[in-house]
């Protein structure tokens, strides 16, 4: 079926280009998983921080105001 596709000549040259593809794609993905499991291992999970409120006093009025 491939021949009738793409011909006697280009089916070697189609079959090496697949391989060499996959062999990169499984590359990569070892890649990404050792640095995943790397970087977990590496630095704890954060924790969150608590944080603490702080009540600012009112405005006080000026006492030099005068109201009419």
């Amino acid at each position: 079926m491939f021949v009738l596709l793409f011909g006697a000549k280009k089916l070697p040259d189609a079959a090496r280009s697949l391989g060499k593809s996959m062999r990169i794609f499984k590359s990569e993905i070892k890649e990404m998983q050792s640095d995943s499991a790397a970087s977990s291992t590496e630095t704890p999970p954060a924790k969150p921080i608590a944080s603490e409120r702080v009540e600012s006093p009112a405005p006080e009025q000026s006492p030099d105001r005068h109201t009419a």
